[in-house]
């Protein structure tokens, strides 16, 4: 464990899910959400929960939610950043993010981020996993923040940036490497057949 905060992003829509909050939704007797905040809470110091509308939903996880600061929905950047200014208030230097909607993300999640950033010698990181077919695929919703870079952040959403790897891209983010195997770690739930296959993840004794 690490004195750096989590944040846990679930400021979409869920719109494959038919709307609503998927990660209050239950997967093998607990909530997908519940599962996320397990998985990252020895992990990190403080956690709080990027999310848009009435707080009040969560209330029953002990957690700050913070809003996205930019309207219109504007994607995993506006959840970046709202985490950002939150531990910029809290005098935090970096953040580590998570999706709630991947129960089975690497417990050494955080520490693999630091130590691909520290070698690269930079502050930024992003998670991957290889691939045969398409090389490295970047999880960009699981990375390290340095809150320094919140306000090039701001500027860059103000200017319509939306997409993550262009912004951290232009940073030099390191890319720490994750296995796959005996399943994908950042294995997400879309979609009601999502839930059936984490469902059967779980029955298979992932975790």
């Amino acid at each position: 464990m690490t004195d750096i905060p989590g944040v846990i992003l679930a400021g979409g829509l869920s719109s494959r899910m038919g709307g609503g909050d998927k990660g209050l939704r239950a997967l093998h007797g607990r909530s997908l959400l519940g599962r996320v905040i397990d998985r990252m809470a020895p992990q990190v110091g403080e956690i709080a929960l990027n999310a848009n509308g009435d707080p009040a939903r969560f209330a029953e996880y002990g957690l700050p939610v913070i809003p996205d600061s930019v309207a219109g929905y504007p994607g995993p950047l506006a959840g970046v950043l709202a985490g950002l200014d939150w531990a910029a208030g809290r005098g935090a230097e970096a953040i580590v993010t998570a999706a709630a909607d991947t129960p089975f993300f690497p417990r050494d999640l955080v520490r693999g981020l630091q130590a691909a950033a520290s070698a690269d010698g930079v502050s930024l990181a992003l998670a991957a996993t290889p691939d045969p077919a398409r090389g490295l695929v970047r999880h960009p919703t699981f990375g390290l923040w340095p809150v320094a870079l919140r306000e090039d952040l701001r500027a860059a959403l103000d200017a319509g940036v939306r997409k993550v790897v262009q912004w951290t891209d232009r940073h030099g983010a390191a890319t720490a490497v994750f296995a796959t195997e005996p399943y994908d770690p950042f294995f997400n739930v879309n979609t009601p057949a999502d839930m059936d296959r984490a469902e059967a993840l779980l029955t298979e004794g992932a975790g």
